[in-house]
């Protein structure tokens, strides 16, 4: 492993740790996302001078003064490219896709380019047919799409990719060595299938009154569970028909009924943060977003999470035949509005930004950039604080990334059929069967199907 760099904790903490719950679903959320009111009324702008001959790119983004990689990108693309100015034009967080949406379906909008928050954001705006496909331009240069992982294609719009990705957090497993040592038993690895999985969570089970401790340990988001089922790439959570989700509903029920996790219904009831589960040191395994590690190097350097500390990452479990590395993400893209003025050098913002250039920036401010390879997750991994193990600078690199909510128009009457399905079968208001059928009626009718 390279030697540890040591990057600042102010700049680790770019990697947002809290999460929002979107209906069930999961999104990085900055500090800020809960701004004062009217926050996102009025866009706060900085007023950028061009010299002689230098053309201004608007780039519409949120929370400038909390988010530690848009000056460091800003400066390095100016850099490499004198005839440009960026000036950012912060729409708040809490609206941020609304104001964004009223701005660019108005005549009043002169973004060269914009940041797209997420995929129902993206879906809406595509819809509304205010962003310009950018195909002809990756044609142009020769931009491969394969280091995206699969993204671009589950962000393609009858043929089109009108964004491109440049930050991705995705899932993988944590884990408190402590409790594995306590057990004798070996930490998990890289490629672990869900039966083995299951087997290793049941093993460093402890039921004992007043000592117990927890195999692994599942959040209330759906997420948590039913996305186990779309790591083969052959089903998405838009299908319509869901029974492909039984074998993971049965192995987390079974677990929940045995005490290798906490129970669902009691998690609800007490609102426990996933934060607060893992760091009471008694819980040997975590499904969780790599958001989540910019909170755990802080925490523990502080002695907050003093009964985690000596904690790791391996990759997602995954099903029998499905490559090892394959998991779930949540993406920010850029996009070149329709009526951009200056399309061109727009582009070549978002193609510096959303390239190995822009991927490297991204990862020296501690944030996970939608493209990886082996140098970027060395400089992550390489940040003070982060596990020094192999095995989790392993799990940084990914096979095939799917996205939480693939694009569609229908996404938020589905994810809410999902959420109150989900709610029934882990609380054991119907059986899995049960929540399964109604799956499958309630989104097929949304659907049309």
């Amino acid at each position: 492993m390279m030697k540890k760099r040591f990057v600042s904790l102010a700049l680790a903490a770019a990697m947002t740790g809290s999460l929002t719950a979107c209906g069930g679903s999961s999104a990085p959320e900055t500090a800020a996302a809960a701004g004062g009111e009217g926050q996102a009324a009025v866009a706060a702008q900085e007023t950028v001078t061009a010299a002689e001959g230098q053309t201004i790119l608007k780039w519409s983004i949120w929370d400038k003064d909390l988010t530690m990689y848009y000056k460091p990108l800003i400066e390095a693309f100016e850099a490499e490219n004198p005839d440009y100015k960026i000036e950012m034009i912060d729409l708040g967080s809490s609206d941020y896709q609304t104001v964004l949406g009223t701005q660019l379906t108005g005549s009043g909008s002169d973004f060269d380019i914009c940041t797209i928050k997420d995929v129902p954001g993206y879906t809406t705006l595509v819809n509304k047919g205010v962003l310009e496909p950018l195909d002809s331009y990756i044609e142009k240069d020769g931009v491969d799409l394969a280091a995206f992982k699969g993204l671009t294609d589950q962000i393609t719009v009858d043929g089109k990719l009108y964004e491109l990705p440049f930050r991705s957090d995705f899932w993988v497993m944590y884990y408190n060595k402590d409790v594995f040592d306590a057990a004798g038993v070996a930490y998990p690895t890289n490629d672990m299938t869900f039966d083995q999985y299951d087997e290793l969570a049941r093993s460093l089970t402890v039921d004992t009154p007043g000592q117990e401790v927890y195999g692994t340990h599942y959040h209330t988001w759906r997420s948590a569970v039913q996305l186990f089922g779309i790591l083969d790439g052959k089903n998405t959570i838009l299908d319509g028909t869901y029974d492909f989700l039984k074998p993971y509903y049965d192995m987390v029920l079974a677990q929940q009924e045995d005490g290798v996790c906490q129970d669902y219904a009691t998690l609800k009831t007490s609102n426990l943060h996933y934060s607060g589960a893992f760091s009471q040191g008694n819980v040997a395994m975590m499904n969780m977003g790599t958001w989540f590690i910019a909170t755990m190097i802080e925490k523990v350097k502080s002695g907050e999470y003093a009964d985690c500390a000596n904690w790791g990452i391996v990759k997602y479990p995954h099903a029998e035949g499905v490559e090892p590395g394959s998991t779930l993400a949540t993406i920010t893209s850029l996009a070149i509005p329709a009526s951009a003025p200056h399309k061109d050098a727009a582009w070549e913002f978002v193609k510096f930004v959303c390239g190995e250039k822009g991927a490297e920036i991204m990862a020296s401010t501690g944030s996970i950039p939608a493209l990886m390879n082996d140098d970027i997750a060395d400089m992550i991994s390489s940040m003070d604080g982060f596990p020094e193990d192999e095995g989790s600078a392993e799990a940084l690199q990914t096979a095939n990334l799917y996205l939480e909510m693939p694009v569609s128009n229908k996404s938020s009457e589905i994810e809410t059929v999902l959420n109150e399905a989900h709610d029934n079968i882990m609380t054991g208001n119907s059986t899995v069967e049960e929540g399964i059928a109604d799956m499958n009626e309630n989104v097929s009718a949304i659907l049309g199907q």
